[in-house]
């Protein structure tokens, strides 16, 4: 509530003739401005100015519009308490006639949405701006604007990780036909827009296009050194989530080959994964230490996220070490079997039938005999009566290069001089 002192200038100005009012609004406003002994009263005598403006029988809505129009101004030096006191109630005022404060409309929720953020209220500044007309034929709002309002609001639904309405604002961008040019030509916008793009993907746990998002992110110069390295290891981090197959393996050997990526702490697995490597369980551990929630949710089969893309990618690394090997046996090297489990053979057989069946692994599989057999030479059939042949074929000319690199290596570090031919 108003101070009593406020109350009565309040009062006074409201009983001025129409035309000396505009001034006594202006001189009204400073003094609430300087009044109130707390940021609280200061806050509840503005929100007094706005309601005897608004409701005052002797101006037009010609003469409101500049004097709200300084009331709104005059906010954005204020704390966040009083933005967002005044900003709310006016922002609720101007709900029943805001087709003729359109432009001061807009301007007081974008102030708002300062003070939300201020505060830490994320949700509350996202749907602020949410109520913005950018649509409108009462005041001309440029591609530039609509986009740096869209994007604005996408980021504010991710600081609460509310990626569903994120993702819903995140499509008015992509829905807008002149959202794309905006995006090209202004290079900071389109780096907001990547990385909440980033973060959405991550969050549905579409790894490997979270992934390339947050690696073109890391590549930009617009950001800060540490910040593209923060989003070369959110790169590395999705691509490791990621299903294990030739998708995951091209983005892993991107981002092993790039040169920053030594120095962030998830290199070892990096390193090993692009290696094919068996992963050790103290190795994971460290690894999920650095993990989201989302990314260590659980899927339909009960496992987390983490563990089927370990599970995943040693099945890999064992199809690289054996040529065959019995599903009692994987089971053991992939951790499924503690001495109680009796279907853990089964459990590591479905697995491998599901990788081959999405073309992530070459394999068949003996259900009979109990026994996967890996493909061992790229190319080279699985079944078949020619298939011991290939295989030896494969394996010569192998040797055969192998051979020839020696013999060029030879060559160049030890070069033979050809003699010279005599003159006639």
């Amino acid at each position: 509530m108003a101070s009593p002192e406020f109350s009565a200038a309040v009062a006074s100005v409201a009983g001025l003739a129409p035309p000396d009012k505009p001034k006594g609004y202006q001189e009204l406003l400073q003094q609430a401005l300087s009044s109130g002994s707390t940021v609280e009263q200061k806050g509840e005598n503005l929100v007094a100015y706005s309601d005897s403006l608004l409701s005052s029988s002797g101006l037009n809505v010609i003469a409101i519009r500049p004097l709200l129009t300084q009331l709104i101004a005059s906010l954005s030096s204020a704390p966040a308490e009083v933005k967002v006191r005044v900003g709310s109630h006016l922002a609720e005022s101007l709900e029943t006639q805001v087709a003729s404060f359109e432009e001061q409309d807009a301007a007081v929720r974008e102030t708002l949405a300062d003070g939300y953020e201020a505060e830490e209220d994320w949700t509350a500044a996202a749907k602020a701006l949410q109520g913005i007309r950018l649509e409108s034929t009462q005041r001309q709002v440029s591609d530039v604007a609509k986009v740096t309002t869209w994007v604005r609001i996408v980021r504010c639904f991710l600081e609460d990780d509310d990626t569903v309405s994120a993702e819903t604002a995140l499509n008015r961008i992509k829905n807008s036909n002149t959202a794309a040019q905006v995006l090209q030509s202004s290079p900071d916008l389109s780096l907001h827009y990547q990385l909440s793009q980033a973060r959405i993907l991550d969050s549905r746990r579409d790894f490997l296009n979270a992934s390339a998002e947050y690696l073109n992110v890391s590549n930009s110069s617009q950001v800060d050194e540490q910040d593209r390295l923060s989003a070369l290891s959110a790169a590395i981090r999705t691509a490791i989530l990621a299903p294990a197959g030739p998708q995951r393996s091209r983005t892993l050997n991107k981002l092993y080959k790039d040169e920053r990526s030594s120095e962030t702490g998830d290199y070892s697995i990096l390193e090993n994964m692009f290696l094919d490597r068996l992963l050790a369980p103290a190795e994971v551990e460290a690894f999920a230490a650095n993990l989201m929630p989302h990314q260590l949710a659980k899927t339909a089969d009960g496992s987390t996220v983490l563990s089927k893309a370990v599970l995943e990618h040693n099945l890999i690394a064992v199809s690289r070490l054996y040529e065959n090997i019995s599903t009692e046996a994987l089971a053991l090297l992939l951790g499924l079997k503690d001495g109680k489990d009796d279907t853990a053979a089964e459990k590591a057989e479905d697995y491998a039938a599901r990788m081959v069946e999405q073309g992530r692994l070459r394999a068949e599989i003996d259900q009979l005999a109990g026994v996967i057999t890996f493909e061992s030479v790229p190319g080279v059939e699985l079944q078949g009566p020619a298939r011991q042949l290939r295989a030896w074929d494969a394996g010569v000319l192998g040797l055969v290069e192998d051979v020839e690199r020696c013999a060029t290596a030879i060559n160049e570090k030890y070069p033979v001089s050809q003699p010279s031919k005599p003159a006639c």
